[in-house]
């Protein structure tokens, strides 16, 4: 009967002496903590809009295929990568592309080269319609190319052969300078007449991309068989009414 007295009173000693360890072994642990708020990544800056109509609509001048691989990868690589130099550089958020080609000499190279691709791209796609739909250029535009390079024969004579002389890759355009005159010129890579690195600038009215990836699973080497067959899906419609902007801005 001792023993076991003992033996239930050593046992009540030895919790009594663990309670201070357990309480110090409580104040050691970390109070669990409730996870941070996640802040939301900010929406890209620019986003890829679909073709304004379906990948064959400019059939047979341009091949679906064509159109595809232009806009869906060639197109998006410039879109995401203008988006990775924004988040770069977050003063850039909020700027128009137009604002950025404007002083894209002081802007960062990726600027130049995926805003001026972005900007170029998205200006092609709505400066074409179906080879059906096609219709004559406005009386004033018409009225402004006569006058600026002698009839639509030569002009489309001159911006073929500017397209053609375009050395590697880039852009052949129809601009509206600031003396209201229209000119035609061509500029490297994805660089356009509203940047100010352009040897010639103004407001572009038209513009033919002359990239291989543009033409090449149809025409091959034949840019000029390309440029040529180009004129079947410009929609002077629209190419009328940036003239008539161009034109009412500058009076």
């Amino acid at each position: 009967m001792t023993i076991h007295t003992l033996t239930r009173g050593a046992t009540a000693a030895l919790l009594l002496a663990a309670l201070p360890l357990q309480g110090l072994a409580q104040q050691a642990a970390p109070a669990a903590q409730a996870p941070a708020a996640t802040t939301p990544a900010p929406a890209p800056a620019f986003t890829l809009e679909p073709l304004p109509y379906r990948y064959d609509a400019l059939e047979p001048v341009i091949d679906a295929r064509t159109m595809q691989i232009h806009h869906d990868r060639h197109h998006r690589f410039y879109v995401g990568n203008l988006n990775k130099a924004i988040d770069a550089d977050p003063s850039l958020r909020g700027l128009s592309l137009e604002a950025m080609m404007a002083r894209v000499s002081k802007l960062p190279e990726a600027v130049r080269n995926h805003g001026g691709g972005h900007w170029n791209h998205d200006f092609f796609w709505k400066s074409m319609v179906a080879p059906t739909q096609s219709k004559p250029p406005s009386a004033e535009l018409a009225a402004a190319i006569d006058r600026d390079f002698g009839s639509m024969a030569k002009f489309k004579e001159t911006f073929q052969a500017t397209g053609l002389a375009r050395f590697g890759s880039g852009w052949v355009w129809l601009i509206v300078g600031a003396d209201g005159k229209l000119r035609i010129t061509s500029t490297p890579n994805q660089d356009n007449p509203l940047m100010d690195v352009a040897a010639v600038r103004g407001t572009p009215l038209l513009g033919n991309d002359v990239w291989e990836h543009a033409y090449y699973l149809k025409y091959q080497n034949l840019r000029g068989d390309y440029l040529f067959r180009w004129w079947d899906v410009v929609d002077w419609s629209v190419v009328s009414q940036r003239y008539a902007a161009a034109a009412g801005a500058g009076r």
